[in-house]
C-alpha cells in the first residue's frame, strides 16, 4: 500500500510524550504521572494538525514526510501552555526588587503606590504600538523556551480606555505572533490611585462599564479579580465574577495568595475555570474546588520572586483530587518567560514529580484556559504544537535547570525555533 504524503514526519524520539485521552476533563491524582510515553516514537503532521502518533516503525510504514526531523536521543512533547501571565505592560520595577531585598513586602510596596500601580502609570502612557512591540519580544523568548500558547491578563490600565487598549494589544498579538494568546479581563487588579479609599465605587465602574464594554467587543474570554486582603474582598470579588458571567466571561480569580480569605471557596461557588496562586487556600476550599473541577493554577516562580517562605501545597491538592496546572505569572515583579524554570521550582519547592509538572504545564494548563481540545497533548486532529528537547528522557525537565533544553519548536506544523544544540552533555 502506498504511503500517504504529509507535511512533516518526526521520528526516532527517545520518548514521545503524548498525554493522550485527557481532553474532556483535567488530569487529577496519580494519573498526573501518566504521560503516555511512546519510546522510539514518531508522529505525522499535515496542514498544521497531527495526523497520527505511534512507534517509528508504524508511522514510517504509513507516511512519507515532505520534511523529516530525526529526534533520536531526544524528547518530543506538546508545546508548553502558560495559563497565567500579565503579558502586556510598559516599564520595569528593578528598584522595587532591591526594596524587597531589604525586607519591604509586596503589599507594603503596593500601599505606597508601587507594584501594580507603578506599572499602571507607565502602561497608561505607552502607545498601542509600544505595547505590541514590547510584548512581541516577550512572546519570542517564551517561544524559544517551548511555550506555544499563553493566557494574558489585562489589569495595568484600570480605566475603561486603558483596559480596552491593553486587550486590543492582546488581540493584535494573537493575530501577528506565532504564539496563541488567550485574553483575560483583569480590570480588578488593584484599586487605581484616583479611587483610593473608594474601592466600592471602582467595583461599580468595573461591573457597570468595563465588563459590558469588554464583552460587547469580544476582547476577552475570561474575567479575573485579585481577591486579596487590602485589594478586593470576597463580596466585591463575587460581584465582579458574577457580572462577568452575566456577560459571557468565564470566571477566574487570584485567590488566597497572601492570606486565607476564602478565595478557593469563592472559585468553587462561582464555578470558575481556575483559581490561581492558592498559597493559603483552606482544605475546605480545595475540596470544594476538586468537586467542581476548578483548576488550581500554581505559580512557584511568583513565590520565588517575592522571596516568600511559603509555596502552594501541591501535594495536598493532588491528594485531594484538585486538578493542578503551572504557570509563570510573568509580570514586572516576576520577570520569567520559561515554563522549564517553573517545572524546576515545582519539583524542588512543591515536591511535584517531573511527570506531574509536565502534565501541569501541558494538558492541565490547556484546561485552565479552555483550550484542551486544541492543544496540550499530541493526538490526532489537535494543533501540531510540538517541542523537541535536548534531553534523553522527560525527567531532565526539573532535574536540569538554568539552561534552555529546547532544540526545536513546531507551531501548527511549522518549524518556528531551531536551536540545533544536539546532545545534553
Amino acid at each position: 500500500m502506498a504511503k500517504k504524503e504529509v507535511d512533516l514526519l518526526i521520528k526516532n524520539a527517545s520518548e514521545l510524550l503524548t498525554l493522550c485521552g485527557e481532553s474532556e476533563k483535567p488530569v487529577v491524582g496519580e494519573r498526573m504521572r501518566e504521560l503516555g510515553i511512546i519510546r522510539d516514537g514518531a508522529l505525522a503532521v499535515d496542514e498544521g494538525k497531527i495526523v497520527s502518533v505511534g512507534k517509528t516503525s508504524e508511522i514510517e510504514g504509513k507516511f512519507r514526510g515532505r520534511e523529516t526531523i530525526d529526534a533520536e536521543h531526544q524528547v518530543v512533547m506538546p508545546g508548553f501552555v502558560d495559563p497565567h501571565t500579565h503579558l502586556v505592560f510598559a516599564g520595569s520595577r528593578e528598584e522595587e526588587f532591591e526594596m524587597r531585598l531589604k525586607g519591604t513586602s509586596y503589599m507594603e510596596i503596593l500601599r505606597k503606590g508601587g507594584g501594580i500601580l507603578n506599572t499602571v502609570t507607565q502602561t497608561r502612557k505607552a502607545s498601542v504600538n509600544e505595547l505590541v512591540e514590547n510584548s512581541k519580544k516577550t512572546l519570542g523568548v517564551m517561544l524559544e523556551h517551548g511555550t506555544t500558547t499563553v493566557e494574558a491578563k489585562s489589569g495595568y490600565g484600570l480605566t475603561l480606555k486603558d483596559e480596552l487598549k491593553c486587550l486590543r494589544v492582546m488581540k493584535r498579538l494573537d493575530e501577528e505572533h506565532s504564539v496563541d494568546v488567550v485574553s483575560t479581563f483583569l480590570g480588578a487588579h488593584a484599586v487605581p490611585p484616583e479611587y483610593e479609599g473608594r474601592a466600592d465605587d471602582y467595583v461599580k465602574l468595573v461591573v457597570d462599564k468595563m465588563i459590558p464594554a469588554v464583552a460587547s467587543r469580544g476582547l476577552a474570554e475570561f474575567c479575573d479579580v485579585f481577591c486579596e486582603k487590602g485589594v478586593f474582598n470576597l463580596e466585591q470579588s463575587r460581584r465582579i465574577l458574577l457580572a462577568g458571567k452575566e456577560h459571557g466571561l468565564t470566571p477566574k480569580l487570584h485567590a488566597d495568595e497572601m492570606n486565607q480569605l476564602g478565595g478557593a471557596e469563592l472559585a468553587a461557588e462561582a464555578k470558575a475555570i481556575s483559581a490561581e496562586h492558592l498559597l493559603y487556600a483552606s482544605e475546605k476550599g480545595l475540596r470544594m474546588m476538586a468537586k467542581q473541577s476548578v483548576v488550581a493554577v500554581l505559580l512557584p516562580t511568583a513565590a520565588f520572586a517575592l522571596m516568600m517562605e511559603r509555596y502552594a501545597d501541591a501535594r495536598k491538592m493532588i491528594e485531594l483530587g484538585v486538578p493542578v496546572a503551572l504557570g509563570t505569572d510573568f509580570n514586572p515583579s516576576c520577570w520569567v518567560e520559561s515554563q522549564q524554570l517553573v517545572i524546576a521550582l515545582a519539583c524542588r519547592q512543591m515536591r511535584m514529580t517531573p511527570a506531574e509538572a509536565i502534565t501541569a504545564t501541558t494538558i492541565n494548563a490547556a484546561h485552565a484556559i479552555n483550550r484542551a481540545k486544541e492543544v496540550g497533548s499530541l493526538e490526532p486532529n489537535k494543533k501540531a504544537d510540538i517541542v523537541i528537547l535536548n534531553a534523553p528522557n522527560h525527567k531532565f525537565l526539573g532535574y536540569r535547570f538554568g539552561t534552555n533544553l529546547v532544540d526545536r519548536v513546531i507551531k501548527e506544523g511549522r518549524l518556528v525555533v531551531t536551536n540545533e544544540r544536539r546532545g545534553f552533555s
